[in-house]
Formats: structure tokens, C-alpha cells, sequence
């Protein structure tokens, strides 16, 4: 019995040994199910993905072959704030969807920091969009989800079902169909709670009174114009996140949908390094500013796959091309529509605001160019837009009729 007792406690010990020299007592791990699309083989591998934020390392667990997939490894471009259900991370050029909490430590600690919420910009604040986005990444709040619509009154009526019979109903059906809303899913601690205080109090009046620095104070007019929409608990969010933007693609007229003009128009590219620095409010300040619309957005994830055929054009031209295709697959990238008085000039010059490629060169030539101000280098240079005056309108339509 006590050789027994001395093997068993060998046993636990040894075990506790192999762990320690895995991983050093204490350390935080995350563990999510992950799925990765193939294209050679046209099928979906799925994986167990670890994930160690002390050193942002990652491995991973072919879960079909039953085998390590991937030793652990320090990975560039993976940030603790990436991981949530539904995401897709960037890990050695595979695109990796988070699909599921692996267990109850992960889902119990990201889901008490990373909830969701739904944002809509109203009609009468469309035209502040930049300064609304610049609100809300200023509170940390990251943008997961975003496009422009202009609501059927059928779709408004759905949305807003609850008000139904009630006197304020069809004036405030008018109102939200008078112009395009711009949906967002809003993720941070607390989402909810922290949109609802952001956005202040629901007539724009009071709120200037009572909560100068909120949004509706700053962008609302009134009661009803008052800039901006929040839902009231998770069971809203959940609704109303999955009203715009629907967890499957289904052919439901319901659905909102991005329409662009796709003709007098450029294409502008707003790339994933620009957001997560938290340049997208500055960006379209700067559009607005300059006399440009836009006239349609819309968030977009892209894999290898489409992020190169999209940059054929540059492929064996620009010794670039592979670093602009992994930026533009590293995150979410913002697709705009832009149209402006200038009519079939627009692109021409649209691209002459953006400046040249290099944002050292456009320092010096064009220091008020949207690559002067928010460029990094050559990949990193801010924005993608069209080349050539034909280029416009078939980028856009790659974007917002090919894509969606």
C-alpha cells in the first residue's frame, strides 16, 4: 500500500514538473477553438489555440490529426484585445476565425472584458462621423463591426418593433430613414453600460447641460436628432447586433444592406494599421474637410486569397507587394466610397490628397496629404486609393458588390 501511495504522488510530481517546464507557474494562458479555410484543399482545419500574453506566443493543436500543430511561438500582430469569439487572427499568414472558448477560465475572464454592444450613428451626425469615431476610440472602445446603410422604412420599423403604437413611432421612422446610419459593434469592458454613459442623456439639451463632453451633447440636436443610438442591455446588443450584421449570410431583404453609387466615384482603402492606432476618426475628418464625400463604408476582414487579388495590379511591379498584402489580411480594413463635386475628376483628385506612396516623400512634397499625416512607410502608408480614373469605380464595386 505505501509503495503504491509513493508511486501515485511520483507520478503527480513528475507531471507537475513536465507543466512548470512548459509553462512557469502562474502564467496567464488563453484557449479558444479556432478554424482555418484551406484553399488548396478546399476544406476547414480546426485547431485548439493557445495563446500566452506575457510573451504573445501562441501554439496550436491540429485537433483532427490529433497532433501538435505548432510549437509555442512569439508571433508579431496578435495583441490580447484581438482575442474574442468571432474575430480572425493573423497567426504566420493564416487567417484563423475564433470560434469557441476551449474552457471555462477563457470564456469566464474574456467575457467579463471583452462584451459587445451596438452603436448607430443617426442621419443628423453622419456628416461628423470622424469626430464621433474619434469619441469612441479615445474610450477604448475597439470597432469590430461597422457599415453605412440607408434604412427601408420596412427594415427602421423592424428595428425600432418595441415603439410600435406609440405616438413618437412614425415621426421617428421618418427621421431614421431621412438619411444613411452607420451601424457599429462596439467591443470593450463593460460595452454596454460604457456606450450608454458615453452617449449621455437621450435629449441632447439636457445633455448639454448635464454631460457636456458626451456625444449627444456634442453632435445632437435635440430629443429625437440626438446623434447617436445605444442599445440598453446585452439582450438589445444581441438583437440589434445581429439585425445589421447577421452571424450567416442569409438572402433577407430585412437585412441591411451597403449601396454604392458606383459611378463618379474613387476608391479609398483605410488599412488595418491605421485603425488600430486609432486613426480613423482623423481620416475622415480629413475627407470631410478637404470637400469629399463618402458615399458608402464598410468594414472589411480580407484573407490572403483576396487581399492579392485585389493588389494583382502591384505584383511584380513594386517590391512592396507582399508586405501590402499581409497588411491588408492583418485586420480589419474600412472600404469607402468617394464622390465629390469634382465628378469624373474625383479620383484624380482624391489621389492627389492622399499623396504619394512613400509618407517620408509625401513630408516633403505634400505635408497636409493624408500619407504625411498618418503614414508609416510604404505598407504602412495610411490608406489605399485608386490609381487611375477607371480604377475608381471598379475597385468599389469589388468592395461593395463582389465582396458582400
Amino acid at each position: 500500500m505505501g509503495n503504491k501511495l509513493f508511486i501515485i504522488a511520483l507520478v503527480v510530481a513528475l507531471a507537475a514538473t513536465l507543466i512548470n517546464i512548459h509553462m512557469k507557474k502562474g502564467e496567464t494562458q488563453y484557449i479558444f477553438y479556432a478554424e482555418w479555410y484551406d484553399p488548396m484543399s478546399a476544406t476547414v482545419k480546426k485547431f485548439q489555440l493557445s495563446f500566452f500574453p506575457r510573451d504573445k506566443s501562441v501554439e496550436m493543436y491540429d485537433l483532427r490529426a490529433q497532433r501538435l500543430f505548432l510549437k509555442r511561438l512569439p508571433v508579431d500582430g496578435v495583441e490580447e484585445r484581438d482575442l474574442y469569439l468571432g474575430n480572425t487572427i493573423v497567426i504566420l499568414s493564416r487567417q484563423l476565425k475564433l470560434t469557441d472558448y476551449a474552457d471555462a477560465t477563457t470564456r469566464e475572464q474574456i467575457t467579463s472584458r471583452r462584451q459587445r454592444t451596438f452603436a448607430m450613428v443617426k442621419p443628423d451626425a453622419v456628416h461628423r462621423l470622424g469626430e464621433v469615431i474619434d469619441v469612441i476610440q479615445s474610450r477604448d472602445f475597439e470597432i469590430s463591426q461597422m457599415k453605412m446603410v440607408q434604412l427601408l422604412r420596412s427594415q427602421a420599423a423592424a428595428f425600432y418593433q418595441e415603439h410600435e403604437g406609440r405616438p413618437f413611432f412614425e415621426p421617428l421612422l421618418d427621421y431614421i430613414t431621412s438619411g444613411p446610419v452607420v451601424a457599429m459593434e462596439l467591443i470593450t469592458t463593460n460595452a454596454v453600460k460604457k456606450w450608454r454613459e458615453t452617449l449621455g442623456p437621450t435629449d441632447s439639451e439636457v445633455a448639454r447641460q448635464d454631460s457636456p463632453e458626451t456625444v449627444r451633447a456634442k453632435f445632437g440636436k435635440d430629443k429625437q436628432s440626438n446623434a447617436a443610438h445605444g442599445s440598453d442591455s446585452d439582450t438589445s446588443a444581441t438583437r440589434e447586433i445581429e439585425f445589421f450584421f447577421p452571424s450567416s449570410k442569409v438572402n433577407d431583404v430585412m437585412v441591411p444592406q451597403t449601396i454604392a453609387h458606383l459611378s463618379h466615384n474613387t476608391c479609398c482603402i483605410i488599412k488595418p494599421h491605421t485603425i488600430a492606432a486609432g486613426n480613423m476618426g482623423g481620416i475622415l475628418n480629413a475627407i470631410k474637410e478637404e470637400g469629399f464625400d463618402i458615399s458608402a463604408l464598410q468594414m472589411f476582414r480580407m484573407d490572403k486569397i483576396q487581399a492579392e487579388e485585389f493588389l494583382e495590379v502591384y505584383k511584380g511591379v513594386v517590391s512592396e507587394y507582399p508586405g501590402m498584402v499581409q497588411q491588408l489580411m492583418s485586420g480589419p480594413s474600412v472600404a469607402l466610397e468617394i464622390t465629390s463635386i469634382h465628378g469624373d475628376e474625383t479620383p484624380i483628385k482624391f489621389r492627389e490628397f492622399v499623396g504619394p506612396a512613400d509618407p517620408v516623400v509625401a513630408k516633403e512634397l505634400r505635408p497636409h496629404s493624408i500619407r504625411a499625416r498618418f503614414g508609416e512607410d510604404k505598407v504602412k502608408n495610411a490608406v489605399h486609393c485608386s490609381d487611375l480614373p477607371d480604377d475608381g469605380p471598379l475597385e468599389v464595386e469589388y468592395f461593395f458588390k463582389i465582396l458582400q
